[in-house]
Parts: C-alpha cells; sequence; structure tokens
C-alpha cells in the first residue's frame, strides 16, 4: 500500500476511484427531478363579437344570444347599428338587446346598407344573428337568407358563375382600419382572375358592392376566394338565377382541406348539383360519399368526380340524393373546397345553397326558424363517421320554450328533424344545438321551405360552431420579448 502510494499514477488512481465513488453515492441518492408541465391552451369565454348583416333592405333580421346557467354571467350588450365611419359612430339611433335568451327580430324597411352588430360581455358568447328575405314575383322571388358574417381575412365561396347567374359580391368593413382586399377566381376552364393586379380599399365604416360580371363575366361555375392582405372584411354573395330560377346567397365554404364534409341537404325533391374547385397546382379525383338516412356508401356511377388543377367542377347528383336528407363527405388527395346548390321543385323555381362546414364540436346557433303559415323549418343533422347525440332547443321570440329534445344518430347516418315551436309561442324562433358528452362530430343545416302554388320556395343554412369559447395559446416568461 504504501508503494503504491509513493507511486504518482498509484495514487492518482485512487483519487479517481473516490471521485467514482462519491459520484455514485450522490447519482443514486439524488431526488428524482420535478416534471415540468408543459403549458396548455386553454378555454375563454368569447368577450366580443362583430358581425355584419349584408344587405338587409326588406329582409327580418334576427339577433339571439341563447341563455348559459352554466357561464356565469357578465354585464354586457348587443347593439345594432348602420355600417358607420369613425366620424360618424357618436350620432345615429341604434337598437339594443342586453339579455340572454331574448330572440330579437325586426322587419327592416327597403333602403339603406349594411347592418353591424356588435356585442360584448354575456351578449357575446354564442350570439347569432341572420337576415332573410321573402319575395313572390319578380327575378327576386323565393326565400334568400344569409348568416350574418363576422370580418376576416379569408372568405370561400362555391356556386353558379357569373355567366349562369347574376352574381353580386358584397363588402363591409366595421372595423377601424383599412382592408385591403384582393379576389381570386376559380372556373371549369381554370384561374379566369387572379389575386394579382386586382383588388379594392375598403375604408373604416366603408361597403361595396361589386358584380362579379365585371370582374369576370364567362365562368358558368366558380369558386372565388376573397382574402386581404391588410385589414379585415365581411364578405358575402349573392346568386340571382334569374326570373322563375330561384335566388339565396351563398354561404361561406370551409377553407380547401383534403377532407370535405357538405352538410344540411334537405329530404326534398328537385335537383342536386355539387360544385368543387382544386385551388392547388395539382389535378385531383375527388371521391364523393353520400351521408343518407340507412347508411353511407358511394353513389352508383358517381362514386368520384375530376378536377383539373386550378379550376372548379360540377357533378348532377339528383338521381342518387334527391328526395333523401344528406350529407356529403368528399376527400381528395389535394386541398378542395365544395358546395351544393339545392333546386325547388315546381313551375317556378326556387334554389338554396350548401357549402363545405365545420362539425358543431362547440354546438350551434341558428337565428331564424320559422313556422308561419306554410313555411316550415327543418334541421338535417349527419354523424358522417361515429354514432352522435345533441341537445337542440327551441328559443322562441314570444311565449315559454318548449323542452329540450335529445336526438341521437348511429354513425354514418342523416336525420332530418321538423321543427315547431309549441302551441300558444307565436312569431319566429332560434334554434340551438349542443353535442351531448362523449357524442361524435355531428354536422348539420336548417332549411326553410315554403309551399307556394306556382313552386316551392326553399332557403338553407349549414350550422356553424358557437362562438361561446376561444382557444387561448399557452404564454410564458422569455426575456428574449423585451431585450434585444
Amino acid at each position: 500500500m504504501r508503494r503504491l502510494i509513493e507511486n504518482r499514477f498509484g495514487l492518482l488512481a485512487l483519487v479517481l476511484v473516490a471521485l467514482g465513488a462519491l459520484y455514485g453515492v450522490a447519482f443514486v441518492s439524488r431526488p428524482a427531478p420535478a416534471a415540468q408541465a408543459r403549458p396548455q391552451a386553454f378555454r375563454a369565454p368569447v368577450e366580443s363579437v362583430t358581425a355584419v348583416c349584408p344587405a338587409p333592405s326588406g329582409s327580418r333580421v334576427s339577433v339571439v344570444t341563447p341563455a348559459d346557467p352554466e357561464r356565469a354571467q357578465t354585464p354586457g350588450s348587443a347593439t345594432l347599428s348602420a355600417i358607420r365611419t369613425p366620424e360618424e359612430k357618436a350620432g345615429g339611433k341604434d337598437d339594443m338587446i342586453d339579455r340572454p335568451g331574448l330572440l330579437w327580430q325586426r322587419e327592416i324597411a327597403a333602403g339603406g346598407g349594411p347592418l353591424v352588430v356588435d356585442a360584448t360581455g354575456s351578449m357575446a358568447a354564442g350570439l347569432e344573428s341572420a337576415q332573410t328575405a321573402r319575395e313572390t314575383s319578380g327575378t327576386q322571388r323565393g326565400l334568400a337568407g344569409v348568416r350574418c358574417v363576422e370580418p376576416g381575412a379569408e372568405s370561400w365561396f362555391v356556386g353558379p358563375g357569373p355567366a349562369a347567374a347574376e352574381m353580386t359580391l358584397y363588402l363591409a368593413n366595421p372595423d377601424a382600419a383599412p382592408a385591403n382586399v384582393s379576389f381570386m377566381v376559380y372556373s371549369g376552364e381554370g384561374p379566369v382572375l387572379s389575386d394579382r393586379g386586382n383588388g379594392v380599399v375598403v375604408k373604416p365604416g366603408q361597403h361595396r358592392v361589386i358584380r362579379l360580371r365585371d370582374l369576370a363575366p364567362s365562368p358558368l361555375i366558380m369558386a372565388l376566394q376573397v382574402s386581404t392582405r391588410s385589414g379585415r372584411v365581411a364578405a358575402a354573395v349573392k346568386a340571382v338565377l334569374g326570373e322563375g330560377r330561384g335566388v339565396d346567397w351563398l354561404p361561406v365554404a370551409a377553407a380547401p382541406a383534403t377532407r370535405v364534409v357538405v352538410p344540411g341537404i334537405p329530404g326534398t325533391a328537385g335537383q342536386r348539383e355539387l360544385y368543387v374547385a382544386t385551388p392547388g397546382e395539382r389535378d385531383t379525383v375527388v371521391r364523393i360519399r353520400a351521408v343518407l338516412e340507412d347508411g353511407s356508401y358511394a353513389l352508383k356511377n358517381k362514386e368520384t368526380i375530376e378536377v383539373p388543377a386550378g379550376s372548379a367542377a360540377s357533378l348532377d347528383l339528383s338521381t342518387g340524393i334527391g328526395g333523401q336528407p344528406a350529407a356529403l363527405v368528399l376527400e381528395s388527395d389535394v386541398p378542395i373546397v365544395a358546395g351544393l346548390k339545392i333546386t325547388g321543385t315546381g313551375a317556378r323555381q326556387d334554389v338554396a345553397f350548401t357549402a363545405g362546414a365545420a362539425s358543431v364540436d362547440l354546438g350551434s346557433v341558428v337565428a331564424d326558424g320559422r313556422a308561419e303559415g306554410k313555411q316550415t323549418s327543418w334541421l338535417v343533422l349527419s354523424a358522417p363517421f361515429s354514432a352522435a347525440a345533441v341537445e337542440v332547443r327551441l328559443v322562441p321570440s314570444k311565449g315559454e320554450a318548449p323542452a329540450p329534445v335529445e336526438v341521437k344518430l348511429p354513425a354514418a347516418r342523416t336525420k332530418e328533424l321538423r321543427l315547431a315551436p309549441p302551441k300558444g309561442s307565436k312569431g319566429g324562433f332560434s334554434v340551438v344545438v349542443r353535442p351531448m358528452p362523449g357524442s361524435g362530430p355531428v354536422y348539420g343545416g336548417r332549411v326553410l321551405d315554403e309551399g307556394a302554388k306556382d313552386g316551392q320556395m326553399v332557403t338553407a343554412q349549414p350550422l356553424a360552431m358557437a362562438r361561446i369559447w376561444a382557444l387561448v395559446p399557452p404564454t410564458a416568461d422569455m426575456p428574449g420579448a423585451v431585450l434585444p
């Protein structure tokens, strides 16, 4: 041992052995490191909503915020006013709603521009608004309804082109910053209008009405992309097919995706025409599956539709889904947008439109439902992928609300419900749809029709996800956020 110690190499070995022993004891006896929880996004109630009713002249405007006993009530109100510039906002007479659970409805006189619905506090979460017009003669004959739209950076519309109908684009800017808006049109022959070199600036409080025929006169079918380089804009498109051929608004379609669900197709007779567009640079073959009352399957001889890159295509599905409540599931290898035209029966026709939509995971609210005279409201619900269950509740404008109804949807099935308020309640009503705990994805639409001697009148609205909660992204302290 003495020799080992006197040998400098032996001493070094002893030191290393001692250090190794100490390190081993420390490693074995050290406490386990505390697990670092990853920050998660959290749900926060929506506290402010702005929506624009694009052309309410001669229409009924409906506004509602469903009451929710599970949500803490905070002071708030919803104000309805004509769109104004920042300098004009100090004047003018506005309508105000300050109580959730109250359906506000007004017949708007002819003349005037868009209406802006601004809601805050307890009136914001779940607020919905819509405009519906009814005409019995002329080129505007029919029912024409649209959900009042929130301003955004991008909107898609799919339907007939300016060569087949009088297509009008309505733009409104309720914000305090100008919106630099550009357009892109895809037709059956490919892109006919580029977002380069065209566009308009919509100033704060300004609204514009644009005839799409002036921008792209040739398309028989089209997909229209409205986007902003800066600011936000509320966009809506109205289609007038001509005397005795129908009128309605195109709903905003879901953004391009490789799987698109087109819901809310009613079980009435008449033509059903599918529109599909591929905005990208690759051709695609879109696979079509119908979700009906008795199951889900591909339609015979209409299992697919070919869509060239940067273009739109259409397919008549009348013999496949005509007379049956349905939803369509479209799948493609590249992103697509889709919509569908619903044509009523009779000597004088009316049309309605539905489009690709998201599932209503947070529930959905339809502001305008009716059961007056010969008018009937229907709710078309689909569970394309797995079994689902929802609660359907009506909020009448007058009288007591009926008890909610639970609707169970087997997987890959569609159900159609006739909506009727209880006896004693008069006027219109709104519809609240809420998925039950554990429910699979639910898609749907509300259809309003009216039997007339010269032909059925019809309008449709896909269900949109309710604006109740917003996912707030996680935050963390970072010196780099303030240090150069």
